[in-house]
């Protein structure tokens, strides 16, 4: 499955199989948790990865090194997942950088994370995301 797909499922989890876009054009829209699943749904949603439990992961190269951890997921007004925030270096929340990364990027989800040729290095020259 590619890392796409995965960070789609993980969107999909997390807005309760609804688009985000669907929820605000619905009038008998259930609540997050509410609806009843077929179980062709089941089996999708089963074999894609909780957000919590990405959150806070490692973030590993190609040549297994650490070189960071998701701090966040960013979703795209249809609903996908377009942007892992990966924070990189800092010790104890003091240094730390932020750094938006295309999920495109991630080459592998399970069972690490992986951004293929990065370094902290390259990491720490990009431009810093800033939280609104």
């Amino acid at each position: 499955m590619n890392s796409k797909v995965v960070w789609n499922v993980v969107i999909v989890v997390i807005c309760g199989i609804l688009p985000v876009g669907a929820m605000s054009q619905q009038t008998d829209t259930p609540i997050a948790g509410s609806a009843t699943l077929a179980v062709g749904e089941l089996d999708f949603i089963a074999t894609g990865w909780r957000a919590s439990k990405l959150m806070h992961a490692s973030v590993y190269n190609d040549t297994d090194q650490k070189i960071g951890s998701i701090r966040d997921l960013i979703v795209a007004p249809d609903g996908t997942v377009s942007v892992a925030i990966v924070d990189v270096g800092g010790f104890l929340g003091v240094g730390r950088h932020h750094v938006a990364i295309p999920v495109q990027f991630f080459t592998q989800v399970t069972p690490r994370i992986v951004l293929s040729g990065a370094t902290k290095e390259s990491l720490k020259a990009m431009p810093e995301f800033r939280f609104s």
